[in-house]
């Protein structure tokens, strides 16, 4: 089942593959702990209440993020929203204190949550279909509220991920860890349905890949103090080059890089 018009009957989407493991999304969910404005939307909410979309064949990733948001609003309300009766009977089966699981599709299962996190959900409908994907959970946001829509390898060691709120797309963020890549454009095999396909010489993605990967070949002599050393240098290379990049204030265990949506929208 592909979005479409909402209805209140069935959930709105294709049940996928449901891969998922311990600590898949650690790297994302350590960066939504961290990012000011979802920590705002958050602490702002009159409902913390916060969908994990498509959470699998497990429910372990939709209980890490709730003990992960917790950092941020102690009573943050998690919702694992699954279409596949199977997975949601295995979520409910776990549920705890503060995390509920129940069917819902893109139409958010009726709720209006103030964040929702979709990974490695879009990334295996056609990309034709993104917008509409998209355009159905903006409706259903909380005033505030904010979209994580990602992609990352089956050990969540490269990632990448578009922000979004009500009305457009924000920005991208990749992330990895930096001793698991040989250079910044391995994420590429990563980059979310909507931009994967458009990682080809003309098109911005393209560009700001083919850029981190000379400067992170120009620093390369910070390599010798370890690939985290390395990858920061980098980042304050592209930023010295010009590149509006958004670096974390804190030295962090993870490699990332946030740029503004608009400077790797697909052009053309």
């Amino acid at each position: 089942m592909r979005p479409g018009p909402a209805s209140s009957s069935r959930p709105l989407g294709a049940i996928t593959r449901g891969t998922t493991g311990h600590n898949r999304l650690r790297r994302s969910d350590r960066w939504l702990v961290h990012s000011s404005r979802v920590r705002t939307a958050l602490q702002a909410a009159a409902d913390p209440l916060v969908v994990d979309l498509g959470y699998g064949a497990l429910p372990v990733t939709t209980l890490e993020l709730a003990i992960r948001l917790r950092q941020v609003r102690v009573d943050v309300r998690v919702l694992g929203l699954e279409i596949d009766p199977q997975r949601v009977r295995a979520g409910q089966a776990a549920a705890t204190a503060g995390v509920e699981f129940a069917l819902g599709g893109f139409e958010l299962g009726g709720h209006r949550p103030v964040l929702v996190r979709a990974f490695n959900v879009l990334r295996q409908y056609p990309v034709e279909e993104v917008p509409g994907a998209w355009a159905v959970m903006q409706r259903s946001l909380a005033p505030g509220g904010l979209i994580v829509d990602g992609t990352c390898d089956e050990l969540g060691r490269r990632c990448c991920w578009v922000l979004l709120d009500a009305s457009s797309a924000l920005s991208l963020t990749l992330a990895c860890d930096p001793f698991a890549i040989e250079r910044p454009s391995d994420l590429a095999e990563r980059l979310p349905k909507v931009l994967i396909h458009h990682n080809v010489a003309g098109q911005p993605i393209h560009t700001l890949l083919r850029a981190a990967d000379r400067a992170w070949a120009s620093v390369a002599g910070h390599g010798v103090f370890g690939p985290r050393v390395r990858w920061r240098a980098m980042v304050e290379l592209l930023v010295a080059d010009g590149f509006p990049l958004t670096a974390p204030r804190r030295s962090v265990r993870d490699g990332v890089l946030t740029v503004p949506w608009s400077f790797v929208a697909p052009v053309g």
